[in-house]
């Protein structure tokens, strides 16, 4: 028997050295770095290793413009944004992304400047989460010994309320509780009107909003002429200028604030700005239009910035202890590498959904397929992304699933598996993937009503009941029905990995078939079937015995039964694991994580046989499978030197070459919430974080 203080122990030392791993070491140089990150339309992003080096994007890669100056002793700096014949820009001397929150340093002039682009994204409050508003904060300080009179600029530009250029642009002012707010949004306000993938919202509208003790001025005018009033006197002009150009493309007008902070010194001197985008209406769901969460009980943009305005001291605080409590136990769970790999993977995950509320304010959360096909609530991209649902609040996968569960409940959803998707983004009324209603050509039939169902017991687990399971039992059974009589020779098919194209008797597929069909046997003990319980309990059992036989190949499985000589990522076979099935033996594992050692390049480990690009959701499922820190930090390290090191500089693609680095295609999507399955394997690390928002929606 092994003596409780040897764990105790073991812990420890693992977490030392993780702490000593964190200081040698060298900071990450993310592929892009978040800014901005609400939802599919509010996401803006610096794709440089400095924020001076090029502007600001929206996660598509199309300008949204961000500028901001440090003025120091009468001379200006530029700290974000770049633009021909301006300031110098300040040297950035630090970057580390976390959870909740980016941090920037600059140096010189005789100052230090931090600057923190925070999203209160503490994943159990879901009113601040779904808040479309970020918080932009500065601190200042003197780094030689003197004084320095000192000003800070900040604008936001006409290119963040429209789809083109062409589009004309309105704004304005305001006062709210005696402090100024700007406001800015395209002139026709087309809500809705718009779907597909690489959009830009052009309806609802910017707002900009700081406290104004003296020395802060704000105005809407032509960047160009704020900026030469900030450079000239630190101040802004006096009065906003409404006869700039409305449209973008003749120059972009500009909401600006400046603070003129006096003498600083050794001490730092702080503001904040709060930057907001309201959309009014954002999901059309079956013709409905739908409003943001935070706007379900009748609030307005007024409501919404004097909410964060009076709850940015706790929310910031609260922000902050949840960075430290994440990052150290995702470095206890899978490394450091792994620990700031996920860090970037977090505001992207939530970037890529939307959260609102039904007409009867039943909460749904709808994810966009970024830079795939546009599609909205996509099954096989909530698949992987639940594990950060699953961890953070299981809620909000009930919120993904409910949709899809009402739509497959619907007479005009006519096939014997799941669909997959609702529609594209971001009007959820009927899926238009392959066949969609018409046809089965092109459809995922083993996939989607695999991974309904691995989801929906997943849920149940996290959760401890199967209330929703039983709400949608026939559908349930249907597709349990459909994967007994289909699932482990599946014929041939796309898979979530589509862009392989078609493959018959899949083995990874297969896998995800049998899997559930355990789990569904688990939803059947949850909710009160004991014969069927037991009936699925065989079936997936005895599927996965006929399984080692058709896969086997040696010393690994075949990607496909009938294909020998050829291999595959099992990276389904996590959820055995993670949800304690115990279908497959250990020897399984065994022996593909120690084939994929044989097979990794520089960047990583290939999908499969055909081809060397990967998927980085897959590859931690895979690493997750290892049972040593050992095995699992061999597989994360190159996706950690690929983050590092690729020459695509865009918000995290899943999909990668692993000789090259090269993005593949596919960017900023929902998917990398997958990375969060390693802390899904540590059952007591589950159960700390899923609990706390259990009850609160």
């Amino acid at each position: 028997m092994r003596h409780p203080g040897l764990f105790r122990s073991a812990a420890l030392v693992q977490a030392l050295a993780a702490a000593a791993l964190a200081q040698t070491l060298a900071p990450m140089r993310p592929p892009a770095v978040p800014l901005v990150a609400h939802d599919p339309y509010f996401s803006i992003w610096s794709m440089a290793d400095h924020p001076t080096d090029e502007g600001t994007k929206q996660w598509t890669g199309k300008p949204e413009t961000l500028s901001a100056l440090l003025r120091v002793d009468g001379k200006s700096y530029q700290v974000i944004g770049r633009e021909r014949g301006a300031a110098a820009a300040l040297d950035q001397v630090g970057l580390e992304v976390l959870p909740t929150r980016t941090l920037y340093r600059f140096a010189g002039a005789g100052v230090q400047l931090d600057l923190t682009f925070f999203t209160p994204a503490a994943p159990d409050d879901l009113e601040a989460l779904s808040r479309p508003l970020t918080y932009i904060e500065w601190a200042v300080s003197a780094a030689d010994g003197k004084d320095h009179d000192v000003a800070i600029y900040f604008d936001a530009a006409s290119d963040l309320v429209v789809n083109t250029a062409d589009q004309a642009v309105e704004w304005g002012r305001y006062l709210l509780d005696g402090q100024t707010v700007l406001r800015m949004g395209s002139r026709d306000q087309p809500m809705l009107a718009k779907k597909g993938d690489d959009l830009r919202i052009d309806w609802g509208y910017l707002y900009l909003m700081a406290d104004m003790p003296e020395g802060t001025s704000a105005v809407a005018a032509p960047h160009q002429q704020a900026r030469a009033a900030f450079d000239s006197t630190g101040r802004l002009p006096d009065s906003d200028d409404f006869t700039a150009p409305s449209e973008p493309r003749r120059g972009n007008a500009v909401l600006a604030f400046s603070f003129d902070l006096g003498k600083v010194g050794a001490r730092p001197v702080s503001r904040y700005l709060m930057m907001a985008y309201d959309d009014l209406y954002s999901i059309e769901y079956f013709e409905r239009r739908l409003r943001p969460w935070w706007r379900r009980n009748g609030a307005t943009a007024t409501d919404l910035l004097r909410a964060a305005r009076s709850q940015h001291d706790a929310l910031l605080a609260r922000n902050k202890a949840f960075d430290e409590e994440l990052m150290a136990d995702m470095r206890r769970v899978g490394g450091e590498e792994y620990a700031r790999l996920a860090a970037l993977a977090y505001r992207q995950t939530l970037a890529a959904h939307k959260l609102v509320a039904d007409a009867d304010g039943t909460a749904m959360y709808f994810p966009k397929e970024n830079f795939s096909n546009g599609c909205i609530s996509t099954v096989d991209v909530i698949y992987p992304s639940s594990p950060f649902t699953l961890l953070f609040n299981p809620l909000l996968l009930k919120a993904q699933l409910q949709p899809v569960m009402e739509y497959a409940s619907m007479p005009r959803w006519p096939w014997p598996f799941a669909p997959h998707d609702l529609g594209t983004y971001p009007q959820a009324n009927g899926q238009v993937y392959g066949g969609g209603e018409r046809t089965e050509e092109n459809q995922m039939p083993v996939e989607e009503s695999g991974n309904m169902l691995i989801m929906v017991a997943a849920l149940a687990h996290a959760e401890g009941n199967a209330a929703f399971a039983q709400k949608y039992w026939p559908q349930l059974t249907k597709w349990a029905e459909y994967l007994k009589e289909k699932g482990l020779d599946p014929e041939n098919q796309l898979s979530t990995d589509d862009f392989a194209g078609h493959l018959a008797r899949n083995a990874n597929l297969s896998i995800k078939a049998i899997l559930a069909l355990g789990a569904y046997a688990t939803l059947c003990d949850m909710t009160g079937h004991p014969q069927d319980a037991a009936l699925y309990r065989k079936t997936a059992q005895d599927f996965a015995a006929k399984w080692i036989g058709l896969a086997d190949d040696g010393d690994h499985y075949r990607l496909a039964f009938d294909k020998t000589g050829t291999w595959s990522q099992k990276y389904n076979l996590v959820w055995d694991k993670v949800l304690g099935l115990g279908l497959f033996p250990a020897e399984v594992v065994r022996k593909e994580i120690a084939f994929y050692e044989t097979k990794e390049n520089q960047y990583g480990l290939p999908l499969d046989n055909r081809k060397d690009y990967t998927k980085l959701d897959w590859l931690v499922w895979t690493a997750t499978l290892a049972n040593n820190p050992s095995d699992f930090e061999k597989l994360i390290a190159p996706a950690y030197k690929w983050a590092n090191e690729t020459p695509t500089r865009v918000p995290l693609t899943d999909w990668y070459d692993t000789v090259t680095g090269k993005q593949q295609g596919f960017q900023a999507r929902s998917v990398v919430g997958g990375v969060f399955v390693k802390m899904l394997s540590d059952p007591a690390m589950w159960k700390k974080y899923s609990s706390r928002a259990l009850g609160k929606l």
